[in-house]
């Protein structure tokens, strides 16, 4: 099951709660008041590294290296 966010209306609590995808759009119950609460829109990063531990992006992510400004990690120096 995923984890969605949510952030509650009423006293702008924050929480994480794992529910099935049915219920995605649905208003989950604040774990505090106990009102209902909209899910918000989800961000996270996704990075790799090389063997060195040196990061580097993700095949077909579209950004470019943290440590210059290549398109292509392949590129860099470091």
């Amino acid at each position: 099951m995923p984890i969605y966010e949510y952030v509650c209306s009423n006293c702008k609590s924050e929480f994480e709660q794992m529910r099935p995808l049915s219920q995605s759009g649905d208003p989950a119950e604040c774990p505090l008041c106990h009102k209902p609460a909209k899910r918000k829109i989800s961000t996270f990063a996704a990075f790799t590294t090389s063997i060195s531990g040196v990061p580097k992006s993700v095949p077909g992510s579209g950004s470019s290296c943290s440590s210059c400004s290549s398109g292509n990690c392949s590129t860099c120096a470091s």
